[in-house]
Parts: structure tokens; C-alpha cells; sequence
């Protein structure tokens, strides 16, 4: 599986709550900053940096979006 996501694309994070659910809070403004190796699982990870605050996280791809 290949990243659908490319460095400096602006995404749409969903902040998770306990257990892996989603929050109730907006979705936060990310950039991605890089693409980091596909694990054992298969699923892709990314390194992002919010837009608004000094936050970096390591996120799947099922955790973003794109903007629009």
C-alpha cells in the first residue's frame, strides 16, 4: 500500500478520545511534515504539524483527511 499523502499537504486530523473513538472537538489543521515507513500492520504513517499550535503527532492515514 502506498502513501496517499504527500510532504506539505495540509490535512484535517480527528482528534481520538479513550478507546480510540472520535471526539466531539473540531478537526484540527495539520501539515504533513514526512512520510515515515509503512509498518507490519499496512497502513501508512505520517509525521504532521499542526497549523496553530507547536504540536507534531504521529498519525495513520485513516486519521486524516484531505481539506474541503
Amino acid at each position: 500500500m502506498a502513501h496517499n499523502f504527500a510532504i506539505n499537504d495540509d490535512v484535517h486530523h480527528q482528534q481520538q478520545g479513550p478507546q480510540g473513538r472520535a471526539t466531539g472537538k473540531e478537526r484540527s489543521v495539520y501539515t504533513i511534515v514526512s512520510c515515515l515507513p509503512i509498518e507490519a500492520d499496512g497502513r501508512p504513517r505520517y509525521r504532521i504539524k499542526s497549523k496553530s499550535e507547536n504540536v507534531e503527532r504521529v498519525v495513520t492515514e485513516e486519521q486524516i483527511s484531505r481539506l474541503g
